[in-house]
């Protein structure tokens, strides 16, 4: 090939390359320009806006438990006999003192009635010697055993009338009635479980944490806790008791928190998710979009007059697609959200949601 056409070639080739620089220079390197860098156009960026608004941020761990009546016994009874009365229904409440079961008592009433006359017999053969005593008619000793079976009748009818008394099971507290395990007229042996007795008006739910957090739980701490059952609903408590110890295996720690339960809402032995608030506090918050993150800065666009400029901030916790701002920023700014990479600090800006000073923060509110 001649020479001249090789150096047509490398001229052509030099002019194609040197196009294609100028061409990616001024078009796209342009656009791909970090956000700070100054704006070489007159022309304002679309931008959508979002304000820094004032929100409640609370720092919460999960926990799993079980749910516990503040006070359940065991219905049973002290002493064997054939049920005459059975008053109870499944889920009734109870009032304290409430008559539950009541057990044949026709020996019982007629244990009381003998040991009664036995007892009056006493009171007349003492009273008879002491009279006699008087007079020296009987011996110092007479008047003693008289005094002593005395004591014994006394000691005698006290028994059969406990007896009596333990022939009808009264509730100890109130509460709500579980299921019956026997039926009226079936005779049961003193310990036979007849029903059980929940006091339900609070619920304890006991759970365990990391040792890590032993030094944060405090007693009086907010407890929010939600059951597969009621899916709706939210049930909120309190931390009630703290251990003192931390299990050496698991290297956890129990701790304990009551739920008002006045509805009887919540069964005993429910399985429940709990979020416990640790700490709460009032912080600034702007949408997770707005924070540009470049080597060791932080930093947001904020708009003012159409015009966009470059704030460095210092960012806290993060909730809900919302980051916490510690320094840098005042209340009411509005800060760029969408189109982040056509702004530039100190160029100017043209907002797509124009009553984001409004609007925005109520869609937006805590």
């Amino acid at each position: 090939m001649p020479v001249w056409k090789q150096l047509l070639i490398l001229c052509l080739a030099a002019a194609l390359g040197y196009g294609a620089y100028e061409g990616y220079t001024r078009h796209i390197a342009e656009d791909e320009k970090a956000p700070d860098a100054p704006s070489r156009g007159g022309r304002a960026a679309t931008v959508e806006v979002a304000i820094v608004e004032t929100r409640t941020l609370r720092e919460t761990v999960e926990a799993v438990g079980t749910t516990r009546a503040k006070q359940s016994v065991d219905i049973v009874p002290e002493t064997d006999g054939r049920v005459v009365e059975l008053a109870i229904r499944p889920g009734m409440r109870v009032e304290k003192g409430a008559v539950l079961v009541r057990l044949d008592d026709t020996i019982a009433r007629a244990d009381v009635a003998e040991a009664e006359a036995r007892l009056t017999e006493r009171e007349q053969a003492l009273a008879r010697i002491t009279q006699l005593r008087r007079t020296n008619a009987v011996a110092e000793a007479t008047l003693e055993e008289a005094t002593a079976r005395l004591a014994e009748a006394r000691a005698q009818l006290n028994r059969a009338r406990q007896r009596l008394v333990e022939r009808t099971i009264l509730a100890p507290f109130g509460g709500v009635v579980g299921l019956a395990e026997i039926d009226e007229g079936a005779r049961v042996s003193a310990g036979t479980l007849i029903t059980r007795l929940d006091d339900l008006s609070e619920v304890e739910v006991e759970f365990a944490l990391p040792e890590t957090l032993f030094a944060e739980i405090k007693t009086g701490q907010r407890v929010m806790a939600r059951s597969a059952a009621f899916p709706d609903q939210t049930f909120t408590g309190r931390v009630d008791a703290v251990d003192s110890r931390i299990d050496p295996v698991s290297r956890s720690f129990r701790a304990r928190a009551v739920i008002p339960n006045p509805d009887g809402t919540l069964p005993s032995g429910m399985f429940m998710s709990l979020d416990l608030t640790i700490s709460e506090a009032e912080r600034l918050v702007v949408p997770e979009e707005a924070i540009i993150f470049q080597a060791a800065e932080t930093y947001v666009f904020a708009v003012n007059d159409g015009t966009a400029n470059r704030l460095i901030v210092e960012t806290g916790a993060r909730r809900d697609g919302m980051v916490a701002v510690l320094e840098g920023l005042a209340p009411g700014t509005q800060v760029v959200v969408r189109g982040l990479h056509r702004v530039r600090d100190g160029g100017a800006v043209q907002l797509l949601n124009n009553d984001a000073g409004a609007d925005d923060q109520d869609g937006q509110g805590s």
